[in-house]
Formats: C-alpha cells, structure tokens, sequence
C-alpha cells in the first residue's frame, strides 16, 4: 500500500492514488444521487483510486462522514440539507466540496390542469380553498399532500401547521413510489399535490406549477416573529440554490488529487433530469447510463482531473 500523502498540495498524476485504501462514497435513495456519484467515481477509478459505495440515510450521514468511516457524499442540497452540513462543517471534521452545478428546487408542485378547479393557484393562500380537491379518502375533508420519504427531511409537517393548512402530509415509501403516483395522477390528469425537484425528469416531462409561499429566509427557520404567523417558525417555503459535496476532512491529505477532481465536478440540471429519465421511465441500468455519459463527454470528465 502507498503511503498516505502528507500535504494538501495538489499531487502529481504519477503521485496518483496516493493511497491504494478504498474512498467510500454514499449512496442514497434518489436516482439522480446514484448517478452523481457513481460518474464521479467512475472518474476517480480512470485516475486510479479504489471506490467503494455504501448505502446511507441522507442526513444521518454526517456521523460517518465526521469519523471517516465514510469519506464523500456528493449531493447535499440547501433546500433540505443546509443545515446539517453546516452543524457538520463546523465540527472541523469534514470539508466543503464544492457546488456540483446543479440548482436544487425541491417544492410542492401541481399539474397545470389542476388550476382548472383551483384558479388562485400558485399562490399558497389559494390552497385551503381547494384542500378538498386534493383529499383522498383517508384525509378528507383535508387535502392530502404527497411528501417524500421521512428521511429527506423538507419540515413539511411544520409548515403545514405554520400556514395553517387544512392539509396532511402523507410521505411516500421511495423516491420510485412518489413519482410513479405523480405520473399516474397526471396521466389520468386527477388532482395531485406532491414533492417534486430539480434537477429530475419530471419537470422536463410534466407541464405543472410549484406553490408559491412566503420567500424562504433564514430567519423564517429560526425566528417566530418573521413571517405571516407570529408564534411559528417555517411559514415559507423551502429555501433554493446549491446542490454540494462534501468529504470526510481528513481525504485532503489521504486523497488530494480525488478531493480536487470532485471539487471540479460540474453538471448541468438538464442533463442530469435526462439522465434520470433514461433509468426511471426508459429502465436502462444506472450503470448502462452512466458509461453512456462518460464516453459522450469525455472531454467534460477530463477536464476534472488535475493535471500535473
């Protein structure tokens, strides 16, 4: 095994890999996570490192990543994971990566026929207005908002109470169960309020709308007194903007020349929504797409790797 590097300094490509030890990059339950990383771990085993990939809960993450038993993940999003990442960073035990290129939108979202039977809509006002439209029998007469899975976070729960919305929030098991509902609501064009982001496929497909709420401020998260509810915190909408990686602190000396590449890693949300699409509407293996990616922008992922 070769030694450890001892210096944050950029390393050489006969340098490369300064260790032969595997870098462990996180896996999340989203498509869009998986080939993010998996592209950019394929790049890492061009330049020679050994990559391992570990199945991880987005937020509990940190935990390994602030001990090194797991050294990058490569999407967090300021919509959902700012805050986590920035309780991590301040421990000193892992390091900002860098943006990925991708704008991260995570929000309630509606078909556009919806405001056929909703005219107020995108305003969030408009929705107790409509709350019935979207019930289901399980929480009628309260309309039924589709959230994602529990372990994305998102404070969906406090912002319905927040704004007072006759809603409930029902999560969906998987991100592959909350979009097939999505697309089944749309094809049989019924009412239907869910979790959509970007960058993914359905925003390229779909024609809808996101609810327009309060504008997200940190003070919103923080301070009661802000915003239309006096005496609860997270009456707006999810803030907006970057999607990040971050590593364990101690890869800048292990790994020095991986660490640079994946802060030169850069995507755009148009082709990562394309590539979501091939997996989850066209069933191509993420694999298949992501060798299909490489060879069709090998001048991009060159580009990464430091040079010497």
């Amino acid at each position: 095994m070769m030694a450890a590097a001892l210096s944050t300094a950029p390393a050489h490509a006969a340098d490369v890999p300064e260790s032969d030890d595997p870098i462990k990059m996180t896996i999340h339950d989203w498509t869009g996570q998986a080939l993010t990383t998996h592209i950019m771990g394929s790049v890492l085993e061009d330049m020679g490192y050994n990559v391992e990939y570990v199945q991880a809960d987005y937020l509990a993450q940190f935990a390994g990543l602030e001990s090194g038993d797991l050294h990058v993940a490569m999407e967090i999003w300021e919509t959902t994971g700012k805050d986590a990442l920035t309780a991590s960073l301040k421990t000193g035990d892992t390091v900002d990566l860098g943006e990925t290129g991708m704008k991260a939108i995570e929000e309630w979202w509606y078909p556009k026929y919806v405001k056929e039977e909703c005219p107020g809509l995108p305003d969030w006002e408009a929705l107790n207005d409509c709350a019935e439209l979207f019930a289901s029998p399980e929480t009628h007469p309260k309309g039924r908002y589709l959230g994602g899975p529990v372990t994305w976070g998102g404070k969906d729960e406090e912002r319905v109470e927040a704004l007072g919305l006759d809603f409930e929030v029902v999560h969906a098991g998987t991100d592959a169960a909350l979009f097939a509902e999505i697309q089944s609501a749309y094809q049989r064009r019924q009412p239907i309020l869910a979790w959509v982001y970007t960058p993914h496929w359905a925003p390229i497909k779909f024609e809808g709308e996101w609810v327009e709420f309060p504008r997200y401020s940190k003070e919103c998260y923080e301070d009661p007194s802000w915003g239309p509810n006096p005496d609860k915190t997270v009456d707006c909408g999810k803030p907006r903007g970057w999607i990040k990686a971050v590593g364990w602190a101690g890869g800048e000396e292990k790994w020095p020349a991986a660490y640079e590449a994946i802060r030169n890693f850069n995507i755009t949300n148009q082709d990562m929504g394309e590539m979501i699409g091939k997996v989850d509407l066209d069933g191509m293996p993420i694999s298949v797409v992501v060798d299909e990616w490489m060879e069709n922008n090998r001048d991009t992922w060159q580009s990464w790797i430091p040079k010497n």
